[in-house]
C-alpha cells in the first residue's frame, strides 16, 4: 500500500509518532519509571539496588549515578534524565538522585496538568518561572557565617561533609568522613579552588573491617618490589616511563661470530653496557629505580650489586601519580637522570595488608601531593560501596572549597521551598499558575520519601514539617532515627548550597527539554529484526 503523509516523505522502516498520548505522554511515562527505580535509593535509609551489567558484573548499591550507568538505559527521554544526572555527579559529584527524582517528579505532575487540558507551553512557562523564584528562596535559606570557612579546618570540614556521606553510608559517616577530611586537608594546595580529586587516591584491600581503615601520605601500589631489595629510607627516585632494559635496535643485523672468544666478547660488551647505565643512574645519587615497562635481567643483577630498589608500575596514570607523589620527571629510556629530574621519598617498603603484598611509598614531608585513603572490608562489594562515599566525600570537599555555603538539610530546605513557592503561585495570575504551584508540590516527594524508606508514616511526618515551616522554623527536618520532626541545628545535618542548587536547576531544564518534545521520527535498525519501541528510539537518539 502507498504510505501517505509524513510517511511518504521517509525512508521505509522508519516510524513518526506524534501528538500527546504518542509522543509526550509516552516520554512522561518512561522518566517517570527511571525516577522510581533511583527513588527508592534516596536518603540514609535508601534501599540498595543490584544491578548485573552486560559483562556480568554485580553491582550492589544505592548510588543513583552508578545505577543509571550501569542500567545501559535506550528510551531517548529517560536519556535526557541520565544525562543531567552525569552532570550534576561532574559539576558537583553529589545529588544525582536528587536531580533523577525531582525531574520525575516534575514530569509526573506535568502529565496532570496536560490531562487536565494544560498546553505543554503553559507548563514549561510556570516551571521556568518556579525555578527562578526557587533559586532565590534558596538563596536566603542559607545559614548565616557559612559563606567563609577555613577549609583546613577538619571539624568544619567533617560538619558540611557528613549528610553527603551518610546518604551512602549510614552510621559509618563519622568515621568515613575523619578518613577523607585528613586525606583531603593533606593534599590541598596553598588555592583551595584549585583543589584536585584526583590527588585523593582509594586502594581497597580485601579482609578486616572499616575501623581498620587508615590514611597513607604517598602511594600504594598493588604490587611487590622487582628483586630482592624490599626496603628504602629516605632515597631519591629515577623514574624510566620505557622500562629498565637493554634496548632493541631499530634496524635488523646480522653478526657472524667465528670463535668462542668473539661470542665471549660479544656477550661482555652487553653486559658492559648494561652495568655502564646502571652505575650512571647510581652515580646519580638516585636508591630507587621506577620502571614503567619490562625490567630486564641483566638490568636487574646490576641494580642488586648497586643495592637499588627497583618497582615497576604498567600503568601510565599510575606512574605519572607516583611521578606527583615524589616531584620525579620521568625518561622515556634509561639513561643518567639529572638532580633536578629525580623525586625523593620519605620511605619505600614492602608490606603485606591482610595477605596482600603491597607497596608503600611514603612522603611524610610537605611538598607532597597524594594522599591515598586505604579501606578494608570483609568483601568486593562492601569495598566498592565505601568508594563511593570516600568518593562523595572527596567531591564535596571540592564543591566547599569553591563555595562553603550551607543550607538546611533532612527534608527542611524542600518544605520550605514548597510553602514559599505554594504563596507566590497564588500571587501568579494565568494557567502558568497551575504548573508553578505543581513545581511546589514535587518537593513533597523528598520528605516523603525519606520517610517511606525509614519505614515512617509519611502524611504525619509531612503534616508535622508544614506546621512547624508555618510557624516560622525555616529549620524544621527529620530525624530519622527518632522518627520525629527536629531542628537540623541539633541533628547537624545539613547540605551544600551549590549541592541542592544545580540538582534543582538540572531537574527542572530536564523536565522541560521532556516536555518540548511533540514528535519521534524513529530510523529503522540497520540489519536484523526490528526491535521494540523503546530499544528503536534509543538508536534513533544514538545515531543523531
Amino acid at each position: 500500500m502507498q504510505p501517505y503523509g509524513i510517511q511518504s516523505m521517509l525512508k521505509e522502516g522508519y516510524r513518526h509518532l506524534s501528538g500527546l498520548d504518542e509522543a509526550v505522554i509516552k516520554n512522561i511515562e518512561a522518566c517517570k519509571e527511571l525516577s522510581t527505580i533511583t527513588r527508592t535509593s534516596l536518603g540514609p535509609n535508601g534501599m540498595n539496588k543490584m544491578v548485573i551489567n552486560h559483562l556480568d558484573k554485580l553491582f550492589v548499591t544505592n548510588d543513583a549515578g552508578t545505577i543509571v550507568n550501569e542500567l545501559e538505559i535506550q528510551h531517548p527521554a529517560a536519556k535526557i534524565l541520565v544525562l543531567a544526572a552525569k552532570a550534576q555527579q561532574e559539576e558537583i559529584g553529589d545529588g544525582a538522585n536528587l536531580t533523577i527524582s525531582f525531574a520525575g517528579e516534575l514530569l509526573q505532575n506535568a502529565g496532570e496538568l496536560i490531562r487536565a487540558g494544560l498546553h505543554p507551553s503553559d507548563i514549561i512557562t510556570g516551571y521556568n518561572k518556579a525555578i527562578t523564584k526557587a533559586v532565590e528562596i534558596l538563596e536566603q535559606l542559607v545559614e548565616s557565617g557559612s559563606e567563609t570557612m577555613d577549609v583546613r579546618n577538619k571539624d568544619e570540614v567533617v560538619f558540611r561533609m557528613r549528610a553527603a556521606v551518610a546518604s551512602k553510608q549510614f552510621g559509618q559517616e563519622e568515621i568515613i568522613c575523619s578518613l577523607v577530611a585528613d586525606a583531603c586537608i593533606q593534599v590541598c594546595p596553598k588555592n583551595p579552588t584549585n583543589f584536585n580529586v584526583d590527588n585523593v587516591r582509594v586502594a581497597k584491600l580485601l579482609g578486616g573491617g572499616l575501623h581498620n581503615s587508615c590514611i597513607v601520605r604517598g602511594m600504594v601500589l598493588k604490587s611487590d618490589a622487582v628483586g630482592s631489595i624490599k626496603r628504602m629510607e629516605k632515597a631519591k627516585v629515577a623514574v624510566f616511563a620505557g622500562g629498565v632494559d637493554t634496548t632493541a635496535t631499530e634496524t635488523k643485523g646480522t653478526v657472524l661470530i667465528h670463535s668462542a672468544e668473539q661470542l665471549e666478547n660479544y656477550a661482555k660488551t652487553e653486559e658492559a653496557k648494561v652495568e655502564e647505565l646502571i652505575k650512571a643512574v647510581a652515580e646519580s645519587g638516585a636508591k630507587v629505580i621506577v620502571s614503567g615497562g619490562s625490567v630486564g635481567e641483566m638490568a636487574l643483577h646490576f641494580c642488586e650489586r648497586y643495592k637499588i630498589m627497583v618497582l615497576k608500575i604498567s600503568s601510565k596514570f599510575e606512574l605519572r601519580r607516583f611521578c606527583r607523589t615524589a616531584g620525579a620527571v620521568a625518561h622515556l629510556k634509561l639513561s643518567r637522570p639529572s638532580p633536578d629530574d629525580l623525586g625523593y621519598v620519605d620511605s619505600v617498603a614492602v608490606e603485606e595488608i591482610g595477605g596482600v603484598t603491597v607497596t608503600i611509598a611514603r612522603n611524610e614531608q610537605g611538598g607532597n601531593s597524594i594522599s591515598t585513603v586505604v579501606l578494608r572490608g570483609s568483601t568486593d562489594s562492601i569495598l566498592d560501596d565505601l568508594e563511593r562515599a570516600v568518593d562523595d566525600g572527596v567531591n564535596t570537599y571540592k564543591a566547599m572549597c569553591r563555595d562553603s555555603r550551607i543550607v538546611p538539610g533532612a527534608a527542611a530546605t524542600e518544605i520550605e521551598l514548597a510553602q514559599r513557592l505554594k504563596e507566590y503561585a497564588n500571587t501568579e495570575t494565568g494557567l502558568h499558575s497551575h504548573a508553578i504551584l505543581k513545581y511546589a508540590e514535587s518537593f513533597q516527594f523528598v520528605p516523603q520519601t525519606l520517610a517511606d524508606n525509614a519505614g515512617l508514616d509519611a502524611m504525619e511526618i509531612i503534616a508535622s514539617l508544614y506546621t512547624g515551616h508555618g510557624s516560622g522554623n525555616t529549620k524544621l527536618g527529620i530525624d530519622l532515627e527518632e522518627g520525629a520532626c527536629k531542628d537540623v541545628s541539633e541533628t547537624k545535618v545539613w547540605d551544600l548550597f551549590a549541592t541542592k542548587l544545580f540538582a534543582l536547576k538540572y531537574a527542572s531544564d530536564a523536565a522541560c527539554t521532556v516536555l518540548r518534545v511533540d514528535q519521534i521520527i524513529m530510523a529503522k535498525q540497520a540489519g536484523g529484526p526490528r526491535r521494540d519501541l523503546a530499544a528503536a528510539a534509543g538508536a534513533g537518539a544514538d545515531e543523531d
